[in-house]
């Protein structure tokens, strides 16, 4: 009865996420409307998108795991994330508005040049293939085996519903999205923390039974070395990663562009607590859990404490959560190949033709990430092996760009010849050294080499340049570019400025109804729950009570 109780809130929420992308397809008039929202999107919806395309499915298996076994350094470790945030919102995020681009990849071409952006958008668009077909594979087999499904036919069913949902809707629909699994994974992780101290005895039976450190700032492998090259990780992945910078762009203001990020930030103070207390608790309940089945604890705490109904809503978070970070990717990707790519090839096309290239590449880009995920369980080890591609790759690649918003004497070639330098070191150490050698470098060290490296020889070229006196020519071009278009009377189309102002007031209303069907989802499942009713009915009134800030929101939209 639970199963299928479950899997109808899973199918009815699905298809009412469906719907709400097909809603969108009508708003989507060009290139900036399908993919930067129409560069109006309310800040306060960009800063809760961008916080929820930071989770899939490895928020709740991999952070999970590190709860259970260690302890508070899981909620150390995404602090670090906070951290990139804050420094994001104070120096990057209004620089990437600023620039005027539509995508990262159009900043690059712009600055240091086709060569440059080219080589960027096809390691970018393969380690986004592997990393969201990976995370596709893990939400697959989370969906599965909970609710006993074979794992092909599920990973095919999400997979096509991802590329449908972005296809269709954009840049609007994924940010809806992303703000329903906030709501829902929310509502979820507020109904199981009580639930769960209540199932292991209270509080004070809790903290009587976890192990000594476990509400330790740092534990086991995961050090202050750690921690420290962790955030600086996050500095350079928050503020760079093409995925963000698409957040940063598609608000109104570089001010609006800081808000973004510090809202990330906020909320990455008090959400690692909410979802890592239920890993930590149920180490006190079922302390025999070892190896991969570590990763298994957020799973096995919401099977024993959660009511009828309540496990398909936090599956369904967790899947949208999931899909929110793929949908972001595809999302992304497809904007970098019709803007950045088709564009240069037919710099003439209508914006209906760019619109089909747009919807076409989303669904070209996501069966390849369903292939990758179908492969993983025959080629043991991808996950692993994506992450550390991440590891390898982001230094190399996020870091050059963001020096280039600051720097006027950063080159193309240089900046060529850094990364490849930076990856050619960082694969050395990660895979030649372990073979040849059996040298292998920690947890901490092999992230402040993939760092560091990069940045180390930004600032050695940066020095250099200076006591030459140089300047890039790339950025005088730029420069020139930029007078030039400033002297140019702005030809305002009233008609696509109406059209903009329309689509956020849907977006908005939309938003509100949504809210609304979700509480009325959480009253309906009141009437099966066997424990938490009053809890359950509580969650579903404050939900319903938000969904009126969306709609008078709406309301002061005028058109």
């Amino acid at each position: 009865m639970n199963s299928l109780i479950d899997t109808s809130v899973i199918v009815v929420f699905s298809v009412f996420i469906m719907l709400i992308g097909f809603m969108f397809a009508r708003t989507g008039r060009n290139l900036k409307s399908f993919f930067a929202g129409g560069e109006a999107v309310p800040w306060f919806i960009g800063g809760l998108s961008l916080f929820m395309s930071f989770f899939s499915a490895g928020t709740f298996v991999a952070w999970g795991s590190i709860a259970y076994k260690y302890g508070w350094v899981a909620v150390t470790i995404q602090w670090t994330m906070c951290i990139g945030g804050l420094v994001t919102g104070l120096y990057l995020a209004p620089k990437w508005k600023a620039t005027g681009n539509l995508t990262a990849a159009e900043f690059i071409k712009e600055r240091l040049g086709d060569k440059v952006q080219k080589s960027f958008i096809y390691i970018f668009m393969l380690v986004s293939l592997f990393i969201k077909g990976s995370v596709l594979y893990s939400v697959a087999r989370l969906v599965g085996s909970s609710l006993d499904f074979p794992l092909v036919p599920v990973t095919v069913v999400l997979g096509i519903f991802m590329i449908a949902y972005t296809a269709v809707g954009g840049l609007w629909a994924v940010m809806v999205t992303d703000i329903l699994q906030f709501v829902i994974l929310t509502a979820a992780v507020l109904l199981i923390i009580p639930l769960a101290f209540s199932e292991a005895g209270g509080v004070n039976v809790v903290l009587e039974r976890v192990p000594e450190n476990f509400f330790h700032i740092v534990n086991g492998e995961y050090t202050w070395g750690f921690i420290v090259a962790f955030a600086l990780y996050h500095i350079f992945y928050i503020g760079g990663n093409w995925t963000f910078v698409q957040r940063y762009t598609s608000v109104d203001t570089p001010k609006s562009a800081s808000k973004v990020a510090f809202l990330f930030a906020g909320l990455y103070i008090i959400s690692p607590v909410l979802w890592m207390l239920p890993p930590m608790i149920y180490r006190t309940m079922n302390p025999g859990l070892t190896g991969l089945e570590t990763e298994n604890a957020y799973l096995m705490v919401c099977k024993q404490v959660l009511p009828a109904g309540l496990m398909g809503l936090i599956l369904t978070g967790m899947y949208f959560s999931t899909s929110a970070s793929a949908n972001t990717a595809l999302n992304v990707v497809s904007a970098v190949f019709t803007n950045d790519i088709y564009k240069g090839i037919n710099p003439h096309a209508s914006d209906r033709k760019l619109m089909k290239v747009a919807r076409l590449s989303s669904w070209f880009f996501g069966i390849g990430m369903i292939i990758i995920a179908l492969i993983v369980p025959y080629i043991g080890g991808i996950v692993e092996f994506t992450l550390s591609v991440g590891a390898i790759t982001g230094g190399p690649l996020l870091a050059p760009p963001i020096w280039a918003l600051f720097s006027k004497r950063i080159t193309g070639r240089a900046t060529i010849y850094i990364t490849v330098i930076s990856l050619i070191v960082n694969l050395i150490f990660k895979m030649v050294l372990p073979l040849l050698m059996d040298y292998k470098l920690s947890r901490a060290s092999e992230m402040l080499l993939g760092v560091l490296l990069p940045c180390i020889l930004l600032l050695l070229y940066e020095v250099y340049a200076a006591s030459k006196g140089w300047i890039s020519e790339e950025y005088q071009q730029l420069q020139d570019r930029r007078a030039a278009q400033k002297t140019e009377v702005a030809e305002i189309d009233a008609t696509e400025a109406l059209e903009i102002k329309r689509q956020n007031r849907f977006g908005l209303q939309v938003i509100a109804f949504a809210l609304a069907f979700i509480a009325l989802l959480l009253y309906v499942l009141c009437a099966f729950t066997t424990k938490g009713t009053i809890l359950v009915a509580g969650i579903a009134t404050v939900i319903l009570l938000c969904s009126l800030i969306p709609f008078f929101a709406s309301r002061k939209v005028v058109v």
